[in-house]
């Protein structure tokens, strides 16, 4: 069978639509992301995170608005997030930011809820008001202890 200059081109560019197509997904999957995101970056201090990690969604009413772009340990032994936002996100200096659970299981995410002041966050100011992650360990051992129930 001779080869067929037109078959090898269609072959090629079924081939390089193919790959094309695997480096997409897998920018996805992974949770990568190919547009300049954010421009606001805003910090928040939390005592647990449990399970966050970096590239987490954070979000407003359940939209996602940014990610996590990294968490550290502070000067007090705290966990520091940094948080990579919509620069056209308006948030009122007395938001709130807390550690929540998609599902039963879920990964974690910054869910963010905005306050009642007129002044605005800008980019590079903390987030005052926060709510660590809540440990399956920690609610087991209140619910045990409130209840009454003793360890032997």
């Amino acid at each position: 069978m001779k080869p067929s200059p037109w078959r090898d081109l269609a072959v090629g560019s079924f081939v390089l639509i193919g790959l094309a197509a695997i480096g997409y997904l897998s920018l996805q999957v992974g949770g990568v992301s190919y547009k300049g995101r954010g421009g606001l970056l805003l910090y928040a201090s939390f005592d647990e995170v449990g399970g966050l990690k970096a590239r987490a969604p954070v979000a407003v009413a359940g939209v996602t608005v940014g990610q996590v772009k990294s968490i550290r340990l502070d000067d007090f032994l705290r966990a520091r997030v940094t948080l990579d936002v919509d620069e056209a996100l308006e948030l009122p200096v007395d938001s709130s930011a807390g550690i929540r659970t998609a599902g039963l299981l879920g990964d974690q995410f910054i869910a963010l809820e905005p306050g009642a002041e007129e002044e605005l966050l800008v980019s590079g100011e903390e987030i005052a008001y926060t709510e660590s992650a809540l440990s399956i360990e920690r609610l087991i051992g209140r619910f045990v202890h409130d209840s009454g129930i003793e360890n032997d």
